[in-house]
């Protein structure tokens, strides 16, 4: 695969990723799909229902999770397609997405008014700070190698 489509597929992958979060900010506006538990004490919860905190945890760990994947990739082969020769952009992609990670899961918990099975998404939260920070501290670390000469 040429330099041009690695390229082309990491602008893809970011437009995801950002329409994604878009998506959660225009739900949480919205107020769609909040947690049941906000309308009453007679609403019913559906403990299986996508609610915007589960949504918004959901979105942050899987972008946590993406830069966790690449900043393995980065370290184990710094001059694979990841990589791109020193590794700079495989440990940039890891620490953005690390970054987007803490920031919705630390939104999440941070906004969550009840415990796990509530609605509001702590679960999802608490995963996206822990594999945010991973992706956060793989990512620096591929960063930090790719600065010193080999």
């Amino acid at each position: 695969m040429k330099s041009s489509g690695i390229r082309r597929v990491l602008t893809v992958g970011a437009a995801v990723l950002v329409g994604g979060i878009a998506l959660v900010v225009l739900l949480g506006g919205t107020g769609l799909g909040g947690p049941a538990a906000a309308d009453g004490p007679g609403a019913a919860l559906d403990a299986y229902g996508l609610t915007t905190g589960r949504l918004v945890g959901l979105v942050g760990a899987l972008a946590a999770l993406a830069g966790v994947v690449v900043g393995g990739l980065t370290l184990a082969r710094p001059r694979s397609p990841i990589g791109t020769g020193t590794g700079r952009t495989g440990a940039t992609i890891a620490l953005v997405a690390g970054l987007i990670g803490v920031i919705l899961g630390g939104y999440v918990v941070a906004a969550a008014e009840g415990g796990p099975g509530t609605g509001y998404g702590i679960v999802g939260g608490v995963v996206a700070l822990v594999v945010g920070l991973t992706s956060l501290a793989l990512g620096g670390l591929a960063l930090a190698r790719s600065r010193h000469p080999r």
